[in-house]
């Protein structure tokens, strides 16, 4: 293998479980495997690749599937240029991030309108200088679908980080508080970036699960599991309405007439 087609055409299916063309043109994804036995249930779709890095679920009734491609910016850009093999019309991130100002509290979601590269892991693709932005015709259909909900979200900033424990630095604090930043997560500066190098139209919607920023307010497993009691089908249902919107509608999202 000498291409990146040939490579992603092996890996895809090798990573995921699935046929190539099994897989929909809509792609929700996660870093949950809640998420996708939640999708499963609600779509009556079989789960594929339990053994795989990234079990996944397709519903090819409503053209959406879900991957749970792991945790971490390493693991999202694997799966942004693996989806180059299936070149889907939207992907969307269903994730979770640590709300950074006092209006975004736990249960709220955010549409990012921009993500900062703190990770590292996109500078294998662009120069700092190129931002990290979402498809905003997607991020259309998932705002109307929230409105249409009748649930309030939050747009801004996030910072996505590669470092996993750092809510204990008050240096590293400081910083997000200076950049003024929104929320922090992991993933969604990759996702963009990977999205945009791979011409992959791509959005995020997160939930914010956290304030880390404070000591009370620092994700632990019981606080997490009252998140995902409350909140998190809520979560997986605007983004499965999202894309069957868009879906339905038949719109093209990269090309954006203004």
């Amino acid at each position: 293998m000498k291409t990146k087609k040939e490579i992603c055409q092996n890996w895809l299916p090798r990573y995921t479980g699935a046929n190539i063309d099994d897989l929909a043109d809509y792609i929700l994804l996660t870093n949950f495997q809640s998420y996708v036995d939640m999708f499963a249930k609600r779509m009556g779709a079989p789960i594929v690749g339990k053994e795989r890095a990234m079990p996944n679920a397709t519903c090819k009734a409503s053209n959406v599937s879900i991957i749970n491609y792991g945790m971490g910016s390493a693991n999202a850009a694997t799966i942004m240029d693996l989806l180059t093999a299936r070149n889907p019309e939207a992907v969307l991130f269903l994730g979770k991030c640590g709300g950074l100002k006092k209006s975004t509290e736990i249960g709220h979601f955010i549409l990012p309108i921009a993500a900062i590269r703190g990770e590292g892991t996109s500078l294998d693709y662009f120069p700092p200088e190129v931002p990290a932005l979402p498809s905003f015709k997607l991020h259309k259909f998932v705002s109307q679908r929230i409105v249409e909900s009748n649930l309030e979200y939050r747009t801004g900033v996030i910072y996505t980080t590669n470092r996993r424990v750092w809510e204990h630095d008050d240096n590293f604090k400081q910083r997000l508080s200076e950049l003024t930043c929104i929320g922090i997560d992991m993933e969604t500066a990759t996702i963009f970036i990977v999205g945009h190098y791979n011409a992959i139209a791509r959005g995020a919607l997160l939930l914010v699960s956290d304030v880390p920023t404070t000591p009370d307010g620092v994700k632990t497993e019981e606080s997490d599991k009252k998140v995902n009691a409350k909140w998190t089908e809520k979560h997986l249902e605007i983004g499965i309405e999202s894309l069957r919107n868009l879906e339905e509608k038949g719109e093209t999202i990269k090309h954006f007439t203004y």
